[in-house]
């Protein structure tokens, strides 16, 4: 156990889709995706405190999400189970990304949990054993894990790193949960994109687009009016299965100058995008 450890502040990112598109329903019915994850300079924030006493206690209060119900309690518990660990821990969080946003932020605190406490338990786990262990809690936790920008297919989590340019975004929130199992359920939803390349993304990723995007703008009036209000500016899209959306810019001052014209209406931040998570970062 690493006593520094105790008190520092681990960073847990936001991700965004930049384009999704599903080519088929595998017969469990998850369906096949392709996707590109590219983490953003903004998200939650963890601090974790060991015990001696195998006690993990989630110390800070997060609206609607139950202690036992919690991704990074329950992510605690599995790498106890998993290293046979005596040790415990308290668990504080500075929650700033929304849930049901498609930023991916409970699934980053709960990869940020599993990051942080291997470390501090001193489990000994690679990034990929931590990775598999993740993939149990959720599809989006490996990349998180392995923190680097990522070409994405299966259910997500077969992952081949990449470099995309790294621009500034400007995210709006339309505070909305969206439910990702009522999407994917949605008899509209395309389930049939030919499949592409990495070149592909990489020569025309303008082009690209997330196929969640028509079904979530057809049942939330709000997501269909923030991606209006931002294509104004830029290209917008949603993320994940939404409900945030983003358009990038080439420079913090073109993305700060449009997110201020928005504000006034809109929740939401301006982040710039990261192909190395900030979990990986130097605090």
């Amino acid at each position: 156990m690493k006593m520094a450890d105790n008190y520092r502040v681990w960073q847990a990112p936001a991700k965004l889709n930049l384009f999704l598109h599903i080519t088929g329903q595998r017969d469990d019915g998850y369906h096949n995706l392709q996707t590109v994850f590219q983490f953003l300079d903004f998200g939650d924030a963890l601090q974790f405190i060991p015990r001696d006493d195998g006690v993990i206690k989630r110390e800070t209060v997060v609206r609607g999400v139950a202690e036992d119900e919690d991704l990074i309690v329950c992510a605690a518990s599995l790498l106890q189970q998993e290293v046979a660990s005596p040790l415990g821990v308290n668990i504080r969080i500075d929650k700033r990304l929304p849930m049901g946003g498609g930023l991916g932020g409970g699934s980053s605190d709960a990869a940020t949990t599993l990051v942080a406490l291997n470390q501090i338990w001193d489990c000994g786990l690679s990034r990929d054993q931590l990775a598999e262990l993740g993939l149990t809690l959720g599809a989006d936790l490996p990349v998180f894990i392995h923190g680097h920008a990522a070409w994405a297919q299966g259910v997500g989590e077969q992952l081949n790193s990449i470099n995309p340019v790294e621009p500034w975004f400007v995210v709006l929130n339309p505070a909305i949960n969206v439910s990702t199992e009522a999407i994917f359920s949605h008899r509209s939803l395309n389930r049939s994109c030919a499949p592409i390349t990495i070149r592909d993304f990489q020569e025309n990723s303008a082009a690209l687009e997330n196929v969640c995007e028509l079904v979530v703008r057809d049942l939330y009036p709000q997501v269909d009016e923030a991606l209006h209000d931002l294509s104004q500016f830029g290209i917008a899209r949603m993320t994940g299965t939404g409900a945030c959306v983003f358009a990038a810019f080439a420079t913090a001052k073109l993305a700060n100058d449009v997110f201020r014209v928005l504000e006034t209406k809109w929740s939401g931040f301006v982040a710039k995008g990261c192909n190395i998570s900030p979990l990986y970062k130097p605090a």
